[in-house]
């Protein structure tokens, strides 16, 4: 049930993120529950369409996630929210 609720928010179309003024945070967590590449890559995609999170870059092999984000926008609570709802756990 998560694959599939996960894989549908991949392919659906999501609209653009507007653009933030400010300074930016990167954080990199470690990620369990990634199965396959497409995690990493799907991970990626559903992150960088949520408001205020200016890129991310996972890693299947080494089950990690850089994510660089406005704080002002969105804060880590709310990242490692959004990440856990899609069936993957983030920790420092």
């Amino acid at each position: 049930m998560l694959r599939r609720k996960f894989i549908q928010g991949i392919t659906s179309t999501l609209s653009a993120v507007p653009a933030v003024a400010g300074s930016t945070k990167t954080v990199s967590w470690q990620v369990e529950e990634f199965s396959c590449v497409t995690c990493g890559v799907g991970l990626d995609t559903m992150l960088r369409d949520q408001e205020g999170i200016v890129r991310s870059k996972s890693s299947y092999e080494y089950r990690t996630a850089t994510i660089e984000f406005h704080p002002k926008v969105v804060t880590e609570k709310q990242i490692r929210a959004f990440i856990e709802g899609l069936g993957f756990k983030a920790h420092d």
